[in-house]
């Protein structure tokens, strides 16, 4: 069965930063696919806008090698991309000197029936330049759309002056703050496997759940990305991918999946969630930096090692795990445990829900121990769902309880290709869908729980603690859950 592609409206999508990685990694390959996919046609179009001088041919050239880099070569069509090149054009511009810049207004088409959508691929102290510099130029509109690009902070009062540059200009209505975790399919399906079902929803609480784990694990390691050292792990992952998960996870049915319905039960659960004092940092939070390995077969590079002269001795996270908990009736006693890391012993992306044991167990000579189920949602890579049961054994050999996973894997179920998140996000930034974007309040909450963490750890003079590249993290983030008698889920044979 194919999914149904529905189009949107005609539209002008002017990409600031459009020489930068980001619009040549992701932006112009999910735009190619829904272009590909008859999402959209060649009544809309793609405006590069960036300070350097290149020509509308340049640009077009550069829109065809990210095609040809960082699409897959299955779907590389050159009759599809000829025609998908044709809409791009080129704009010269300098938010910082808007009277030196090309005319962006000439490039865009002056049709109320045109979606006008301005996406900020930037650092952010650019963002209320480019607001003011739109706004004198006269090419703001109020049904336009702006998608901003995160880091939206590096703290709550930093946040609060970039959002407050953007308000200047833009209405809340018109700001769509992205996370591309909220675009994955599976993600989505969180929504759908809770509230489009009846099997989940009434166990889906404190009386049934054990504990709620959270994991985010990266292969690759923070290399020479110098934005990494000034950000860390639990704002570059904590603060908006794993938080947005929990709240997916943790929240109450909202009265309909119009996007502030939604939005408007995750910001319950961000201020429902118990703060980590002074006190409990140390208790509930774990911080960690990989150190390099070198044998004969493997060498790997330490955090430290790849750090330019100025930045050694950098205390800087690569690894969090910490322990959260959820003041609310649903949620009462239940643990949410949070880890994150880079230079871990594979990529996942996984939740892992974990109800409470059997009250009674029948079978006192049987051969293994009832297992409490499991129900993992596994976000990437062999997206699916998964939960374990306890069956018997076959055989005539006496009752042997073994675990075995009921499994819907996306790749298996589905035979077409699963769009990328930004595909998704994209497409609903121009039907206006807010539903996947994070509301201002939110950002907001979720740095309130966020700095405390941040600031005890400044203050300590405990530096992380070191990890052996390729493992799981040090030893602390066992400990963090073993102390309550659990154990991190790596996988059905952990």
């Amino acid at each position: 069965m194919s999914s149904r592609i529905i189009p949107v409206p005609a539209f002008d999508y002017v990409v600031f930063g459009a020489t930068g990685d980001l619009t040549k990694r992701k932006l112009i390959p999910a735009l190619y696919h829904r272009f590909k996919d008859g999402q959209f046609d060649e009544n809309s179009r793609i405006i590069g806008a960036s300070r350097s001088k290149l020509s509308e041919a340049d640009f077009q050239k550069t829109a065809r090698e990210a095609i040809g880099q960082f699409v897959e070569k299955e779907y590389q069509d050159q009759a599809v991309i000829d025609r998908f090149i044709k809409i791009f054009t080129y704009v010269p511009v300098d938010a910082s000197k808007p009277d030196a810049s090309g005319d962006l207004g000439a490039a865009l088409r002056d049709d109320p029936k045109i979606v006008r959508a301005f996406y900020l691929a930037v650092a952010p102290d650019l963002f209320e330049p480019i607001a003011e510099y739109l706004h004198s130029k006269k090419l703001y509109r109020r049904d336009a759309r702006v998608v901003i690009e995160k880091p939206l902070g590096h703290d709550l009062q930093s946040s609060i002056a970039i959002n407050d540059g953007v308000s200047k200009i833009f209405q809340e209505d018109q700001v769509y703050r992205i996370d591309h975790y909220l675009g994955k399919e599976t993600v989505q399906n969180l929504l759908a496997l809770r509230f489009a079902n009846t099997l989940f929803e009434p166990v889906w609480n404190s009386a049934h759940i054990d504990h709620v784990q959270l994991t985010v694990a990266e292969s690759v390691g923070a290399g020479t990305r110098g934005y990494y050292d000034e950000s860390g792990a639990l704002r570059d992952m904590i603060q908006n991918h794993m938080l947005q998960l929990l709240c997916l996870v943790a929240m109450e049915p909202p009265a309909s999946d119009e996007a502030n319905a939604l939005r408007d039960e995750k910001l319950k659960v961000l201020r429902a969630l118990r703060r980590v004092t002074n006190g409990d940092v140390a208790k509930n939070t774990v911080r960690g930096q990989y150190r390099g390995v070198k044998s004969e077969t493997v060498s790997v590079a330490g955090y430290q090692d790849e750090l330019p002269e100025d930045k050694k001795g950098s205390r800087t996270e690569t690894f969090v795990a910490l322990k959260a908990e959820i003041e609310n009736w649903r949620w009462a006693g239940v643990p949410f445990y949070f880890r994150t890391g880079k230079r871990m012993a594979e990529r996942v992306s996984e939740i892992c829900i974990q109800f409470k044991p059997i009250p009674h167990s029948i079978f006192d000579h049987a051969e293994g121990a009832p297992k409490p189920n499991k129900l993992i949602i596994r976000l990437q890579p062999d997206e699916g769902v998964k939960l374990l049961m306890m069956i018997k054994d076959p055989g005539p050999g006496g009752m042997r309880l073994r675990e075995v996973p009921l499994n819907l894997s996306f790749a298996a179920t589905f035979s077409e290709r699963t769009p990328e998140a930004y595909e998704r996000l994209l497409m609903d930034v121009i039907r206006g869908q807010q539903t996947l974007f994070m509301r201002r309040d939110e950002l907001e909450a979720a740095w309130t729980w966020v700095d405390p963490i941040r600031e005890a750890w400044d203050r300590s003079t405990e530096p992380p603690q070191s990890y052996t590249a390729g493992t799981w993290g040090p030893s602390g983030a066992v400990a963090l859950i073993e102390r309550d008698g659990r154990s991190w889920y790596e996988g059905d044979n952990s």
